[in-house]
């Protein structure tokens, strides 16, 4: 599958599931799927997206530190296999 096809299937499919949501989101005075929303419920959703990038960053960051210990351990017995 080409990159331009791929790239056109997700616009569409991200487009359709947009669109099917909206009768959700715009029913009953704006309340959409949750209901009345005050203050303290913003803030905590904001909380909570500040704490899933945060987990994030550090579980993608420990990811990439095992992959490049693990490259480094390949480079160095492919060395030592080298040497005579």
């Amino acid at each position: 599958m080409t990159a331009v096809r791929r790239t056109t299937v997700l616009a569409v499919v991200g487009l359709v599931s947009l669109l099917a949501l909206v009768p959700v989101a715009a029913a009953a005075d704006g309340e959409g799927l949750y209901g009345r929303t005050n203050d303290k419920v913003i803030t905590f959703f904001s909380f909570g997206v500040i704490a899933f990038f945060a987990i994030l960053v550090i579980v993608l960051s420990i990811a990439q530190h095992r992959l490049e210990t693990r490259k480094e351990r390949a480079r160095e017995d492919i060395e030592r296999l080298r040497q005579p």
